[in-house]
């Protein structure tokens, strides 16, 4: 009885983790359903709104490294802080204001080019971003704290403590996962919403279908570009965030873009629901897994087991669980 106790508290755990990694997967798609391309950079993104956020609230001087070595001044903080919900609303303008840039300094050049194209200028905007977020703010590890609930869940260890075994002391659920959960929900509520039943989210499928024909009916091309930038660094800005408050900011934040390509294969990558299901999955099979086999064979099976599931989908089912199947009649 004890350890199907636990085998329901590590699902719980695994589903709360699926939300995280749909989070980030939720950029992914955003960008994928506006040009047909992979957005490399989502990850980096990301870390630069994290970064941005940590720097904005602690008030933080940008460039601080350069401009002491310029000067000869030893200037790091302007002295005051910044609440979390001013740090956080200046954070989405500064990720609006790089949508922007994005779009007149990068699409605006590569609209109809081959999404191979597009692709390798994601890749190149990462690293630039990565390379950029470091000079600006600094390369150290920070601490993010915007005042979300974290540690286990006292209540609930609390109430479920003695079931069926006096061994079981209860289930342990991060609040911050809890929190997480609800965030998510409201951010697929409304970006599916959004996509389905919106001028511009049908505009934006339109883009994603073809570019010049989008363009031939009247519809802006870089207007929706610049739209669907905002939005994915938004996104960007709530992963950041939970995994930031999680583990702390620092350069492996980035690479959290590599636990969503698993879910992107499982879901679909046009799909908004599918981004949150594939997630779940993803979240709940690697913790099951681990918990099942992994003692079996050494453990540390969370390393791998979404990819061998991924290429399972893959094999099988290539589209994803909620992705359009593409059929190409010559």
């Amino acid at each position: 009885m004890t350890d199907l106790l636990y085998a329901v508290e590590v699902m719980i755990n695994g589903l709360m983790a699926g939300v995280l990694y749909a989070l980030v997967a939720l950029g992914f798609v955003l960008i994928f359903k506006a040009s047909g391309i992979f957005n490399y950079a989502q990850g980096v993104l990301a870390l630069f709104a994290a970064l941005t956020l940590v720097g904005l609230q602690e008030g933080q001087v940008p460039f601080a490294h350069l401009i002491n070595a310029a000067l000869g001044t030893d200037l790091h903080h302007f002295g005051w802080q910044l609440p979390a919900v001013v740090a956080i609303v200046l954070t989405v303008g500064v990720m609006v204001l790089l949508a922007i840039a994005i779009e007149r300094l990068i699409l605006k050049h590569l609209v109809n080019q081959a999404p191979i194209i597009l692709f390798m200028a994601t890749i190149g905007l990462a690293y630039f971003l990565e390379g950029f977020g470091d000079i600006m703010w600094g390369a150290d590890i920070k601490t993010l704290d915007v005042g979300l609930p974290q540690g286990g869940s006292a209540w609930l260890e609390q109430a479920t403590a003695g079931w069926g075994s006096e061994d079981f002391y209860g289930f342990f659920i991060d609040r911050l996962d809890i929190v997480a959960t609800l965030v998510a929900a409201v951010l697929v509520i409304s970006l599916t919403l959004f996509s389905q039943y919106s001028k511009q989210g049908r505009a934006l499928r339109a883009v994603a279908d073809d570019h010049q024909a989008a363009l031939s009916v009247g519809i802006s091309l870089r207007f929706i570009w610049v739209l669907v930038w905002s939005i994915a660094g938004i996104v960007a800005l709530v992963a950041g965030i939970m995994w930031g408050a999680k583990s702390g900011v620092q350069f492996s934040l980035s690479l959290i873009a590599l636990k969503a390509l698993p879910v992107l294969m499982l879901g679909g990558f046009t799909s908004i629901p599918g981004a949150i299901v594939g997630g779940l999955i993803i979240g709940v099979g690697e913790k099951l897994f681990e918990f099942t086999v992994g003692p079996m064979i050494g453990g540390a099976t969370e390393n791998w087991f979404a990819y061998v599931l991924a290429l399972v989908f893959l094999v099988f089912r290539p589209q994803g669980l909620f992705g359009e199947r593409i059929i190409e009649r010559v």
